[in-house]
């Protein structure tokens, strides 16, 4: 019988304020944590999610309302702690939960646990405008950024940058569910960087406009880890985004563990300098011309991809999050390059293939579904249920409602109501530069 190398006496609550039912992500951390023996509750919207069958979760907790103020998500916390009756590790899946967890820290201690760090840090990496500042100050490499004061500014800088443009809301959980605002776009005239300009005060945050990264074979990279209470990164490794949807500018479909020395560096700098702590999912884009990496989105949290990184220990990101935070030592696993993560309702053609590398005997595993699990099969069978009628709506809906192509849908999200970061828009977010600067 397998011990498991977590304190199984300390449940976990997962919350994600995001309404996007298919976010596997959350899947991911429901099975990481339950197959370790870890109780495991979850705060969000399972209607119509696979997620919700899944057997190794044991409580769902109703989240809050979409545009909650922070005192009404610090209720439903202190109430789900309540019912769940014992200090629980507390695991925060998309960045607007990420910034109101970290907000409301001091605040919460009595009922969870949480990574220790710089106060106000993870609002500030979520931040797209502060993250251009910080990586000014740090010497990363970032596409030129500017932040115009009005219409005449935006299109002048625009103009400047070379058209054409990305324009992000520097803080996507800030915009309106019904403003019909995305939180990033490709700009194409300085007459819409202008236009753009004129609904910063309906958006709630900055718009800044960033130079164009063009796309180009293998240019999208991601990194995703663990900094521990001493700042050492574990629990994860660099990345390559070999499929995305929509393609060529949205969420990783497939992706493959790929040995990458100089994004590992940037990212141990990066969060090492910040004093960072905690899960961490970092975008990069390969500038063509330098060969310069380029940071793009650093999300305080884990990415929706996160189960590619399980090494030789068993060991991911959410997994070291618990070990250390409940006092316990992170096995020293190994890389498993090779390794892919294939999301099948996006990819499905690819999930029937073999592994895309050859895979040691000795190391099973090569390839990991996000919906299918042998030993959890309901969520991949509801997946195929309710996938069909959520496509079908998306594809009847008015045009007007559907993702513009050149804009991203990042790895994990939409941008739903005051304090919520979407999957859809969270692709929407890395697309645009990762199209911008490719998926």
């Amino acid at each position: 019988m397998n011990v498991s190398p977590l304190d199984t006496r300390v449940p976990a609550v997962l919350l994600r304020t995001d309404r996007n039912p298919f976010h596997h992500g959350t899947l991911g951390a429901v099975r990481s944590l339950g197959r370790a023996g870890v109780e495991v509750h979850l705060v969000a919207d399972c209607a119509g999610s696979p997620v919700g069958s899944s057997r190794f979760l044991r409580a769902t907790h109703t989240p809050p309302r979409l545009g909650a103020r922070l005192d009404e998500f610090a209720a439903v916390l202190r109430r789900v702690a309540d019912r769940v009756g014992r200090p629980a590790v507390l695991v925060a899946l998309d960045d607007a939960s990420a910034v109101a967890t970290a907000r409301l820290r001091e605040e919460l201690t009595d009922g969870y646990l949480l990574p220790d760090g710089p106060a106000g840090l993870a609002e500030q990496v979520a931040d797209k405008a502060e993250l251009a500042a910080l990586c000014g100050r740090l010497g990363l490499p970032h596409p030129a950024t500017a932040l115009p004061g009005s219409p005449a500014q935006a299109a002048a800088a625009a103009r400047e940058l070379g058209l054409p443009v990305v324009a992000k809301w520097s803080r996507p959980w800030l915009l309106p569910a019904d403003a019909g605002l995305r939180s990033t776009t490709v700009v194409r005239s300085a007459g819409e960087a202008a236009a753009l300009y004129r609904r910063s005060e309906q958006a709630g945050s900055r718009l800044l406009l960033q130079a164009f990264l063009p796309p180009g074979l293998d240019r999208d990279w991601f990194f995703h880890g663990y900094a521990d209470r001493a700042g050492v990164v574990r629990g994860g490794g660099p990345g390559r985004k070999l499929a995305a949807w929509p393609p060529g500018a949205g969420l990783t479909s497939v992706g493959r563990w790929t040995p990458n020395p100089e994004v590992q560096a940037l990212s141990e700098r990066v969060t090492g300098a910040l004093g960072y702590r905690g899960v961490f999912d970092l975008d990069f884009r390969r500038d063509g011309p330098t060969g310069a990496y380029h940071l793009l989105d650093f999300n305080p949290r884990p990415g929706a991809q996160f189960r590619l990184f399980t090494d030789t220990a068993d060991i991911d990101v959410v997994r070291a999050l618990h070990l250390d935070l409940t006092g316990r030592r992170v096995p020293d696993g190994s890389p498993v390059p090779g390794r892919t993560f294939v999301v099948e309702n996006y990819a499905p053609l690819t999930a029937l293939r073999p592994p895309l590398l050859p895979y040691p005997p000795s190391r099973p595993g090569a390839r990991e579904l996000a919906w299918y699990a042998r030993d959890d099969r309901a969520p991949g069978l509801a997946l195929w249920s309710l996938w069909p009628r959520h496509a079908l709506g998306r594809l009847l809906a008015p045009r007007a409602s559907l993702p513009d192509r050149h804009h991203q849908a990042p790895d994990d999200d939409r941008t739903d109501g005051r304090i919520e970061d979407r999957a859809q828009d969270r692709a929407d977010n890395r697309a645009a530069n990762e199209r911008a600067s490719s998926p």
